[in-house]
C-alpha cells in the first residue's frame, strides 16, 4: 500500500467577519492558495494532478456549483483536472485532507491537492420556496452558521441547539467553569501572539494584495487575534446564550474568512514531480455524538484513531484541537487525560485566537500541525475537531 505524504501547503490570512477579506468572492479566495502553490513549484507537471478535494460547509452562495472545481479553474489549473467539494461542516477541510490520503493509499490516485475554504462574511441569506400555491408567507435564513430549513422530526428527536448553546450544554454537563474557559481563551491569545511575533504563521500564509481606488493593500497576517486581551476583560463579557451562562464572545471561536491547500502525493509521485515529502498522513477517524453536545466529538474520534494506530496520547507531540468553544476544548482534553495547560495542545494558539472559517479550519489545522512538528522537532501530531450535528474527526500526521 502506498503512503500519502504532505509535500507543501499554504493558506490565506484569516480575516475577521466583514474584515480585510470581505470583498473577495469565496471561489476566488479558494483559488488563491492553489495559484500560490503552482507558482512556487513552477517546474511541477500540474496536469498530472489526479483530483482536487476542498472542504466547504456552506455552499449556498459563491461557494455553490462545486467550489473546488470552480477554484481550480480560476487558479489556472488544467481543464482536465477534476474537483470535488466535501461537506462535513466544521470538519470539511480535514475530511478533504484525509480523503485525499485514503485515495493515494488505496491506489486510486498518486497526486492530489486537498484543502478548504469558507467566507462567512459573504454567506448569503436564503429564502425557501412556498409550500402552497399562492402562499403569501416568506421566511429568510442566514446561512453564516447553524440550523436552517429545520426538519421537525429532527428537532423532536435531538433538538436544534445553536452552536453556542451546545457550548453551554457541554460546560454544564462536564462541569467546565467560566473561569477555566476564560483562562483557556487567554492562553490561546497569548500563545498566538507569541507565534505571530516569532514568524511562525508567516511560514504558512501567502499574502493577499487587495486593490481599491485608493491603491493597494497587502494582507499578510491573521486579523482575528487580540494580543491585548486580558483575563479581566474576558471576565467582564456577557453570556448572551444562557442566563446564567459561561460562553462568551471571548471564549468562543470567531466567525471568519479563509482558505488553505495542501499538496499530497505518494512517494513515487513526489519524486517524479520534484516534490519533497514533509509529513506522512497516517490515518483518519470520525465518530458521532449527541448533537446537543457536538463539541465532544474529538474525544471518541481521537480514541478511535489511537486504537486504530496502536498509539496512546503519550506518543503524540502536538495536538491541534479546534477551539470551537473553550468549554468543549477543555472537556475533550480532560476526557483524553490531559491537563488544562498541556503544552502539546495548540502550542501556537487555536481558533479562539486565530479564527474559525468553517470549511478551511481542518486544512489549516493539518498544515499548522506540520509546521509545528518541523519547528519543534516533533514526530507525531493529531489534528482533531468537533462538528455540528454531533460528530468528531481526527487525523494522525507524522514527520519524515
Amino acid at each position: 500500500m502506498a503512503e500519502a505524504f504532505i509535500c507543501d501547503f499554504v493558506r490565506t490570512p484569516i480575516g475577521r467577519y466583514a474584515g480585510a477579506l470581505r470583498d473577495i468572492r469565496t471561489d476566488d479566495l479558494a483559488a488563491h492558495p492553489l495559484r500560490v502553490l503552482m507558482e512556487r513549484h513552477s517546474d511541477t507537471d500540474w496536469a498530472a494532478v489526479d483530483d482536487v478535494i476542498f472542504g466547504c460547509a456552506n455552499q449556498a452562495g459563491e461557494d455553490n456549483r462545486n467550489v473546488a472545481r470552480m477554484a481550480l479553474l480560476l487558479a489556472g489549473l488544467p481543464l482536465s483536472i477534476p474537483g470535488s467539494t466535501v461537506n462535513r461542516l466544521c470538519g470539511s477541510g480535514l475530511d478533504a485532507v484525509g480523503s485525499a490520503a485514503r485515495a493515494i493509499r488505496a491506489g486510486d490516485a498518486e497526486f492530489m491537492i486537498a484543502g478548504g475554504v469558507e467566507s462567512m462574511t459573504r454567506a448569503p441569506l436564503v429564502m425557501p420556496k412556498a409550500n402552497e400555491a399562492f402562499s403569501r408567507a416568506a421566511e429568510i435564513y442566514d446561512t453564516t452558521i447553524g440550523w436552517r430549513f429545520v426538519n421537525a422530526r429532527m428537532k423532536e428527536l435531538y433538538g436544534v441547539d445553536s452552536m453556542p448553546e451546545t457550548g453551554e450544554n457541554v460546560a454544564a454537563e462536564f462541569e467546565v467553569s467560566r473561569e477555566d474557559q476564560d483562562l483557556f481563551a487567554y492562553r490561546s491569545q497569548q500563545k498566538c501572539a507569541k507565534a505571530q511575533e516569532a514568524g511562525f504563521f508567516a511560514r504558512e500564509i501567502a499574502a493577499i494584495t487587495l486593490k481599491s481606488r485608493s491603491g493597494e493593500t497587502t494582507v499578510d497576517r491573521d486579523e482575528h487575534p487580540r494580543a491585548d486581551t486580558t483575563l479581566e476583560a474576558l471576565g467582564k463579557l456577557k453570556t448572551p446564550f444562557r442566563n446564567p451562562g459561561t460562553v462568551t464572545a471571548g471564549n468562543a471561536s470567531g466567525v471568519n474568512d479563509g482558505a488553505a491547500a495542501l499538496v499530497i502525493a505518494s512517494e513515487a509521485a513526489a519524486s517524479r514531480h520534484g516534490l519533497a515529502p514533509r509529513a506522512r498522513i497516517v490515518a483518519m477517524a470520525a465518530a458521532g455524538v449527541a448533537p446537543r453536545v457536538m463539541g465532544m466529538g474529538p474525544w471518541p474520534a481521537t480514541q478511535k484513531l489511537l486504537a486504530r494506530t496502536g498509539l496512546s496520547m503519550g506518543d503524540i507531540d502536538i495536538i491541534e484541537l479546534n477551539e470551537a468553544f473553550a468549554s468543549q476544548a477543555l472537556a475533550v482534553t480532560r476526557k483524553l487525560g490531559l491537563t488544562d495547560d498541556d503544552a502539546r495542545v495548540n502550542p501556537q494558539g487555536g481558533a479562539i485566537a486565530i479564527g474559525h472559517p468553517l470549511g478551511c479550519s481542518g486544512a489549516r489545522l493539518a498544515l499548522t500541525a506540520v509546521n509545528g512538528l518541523e519547528t519543534a522537532g516533533g514526530k507525531r501530531a493529531i489534528a482533531t475537531m468537533c462538528i455540528g450535528v454531533g460528530q468528531g474527526i481526527a487525523v494522525l500526521i507524522e514527520t519524515v
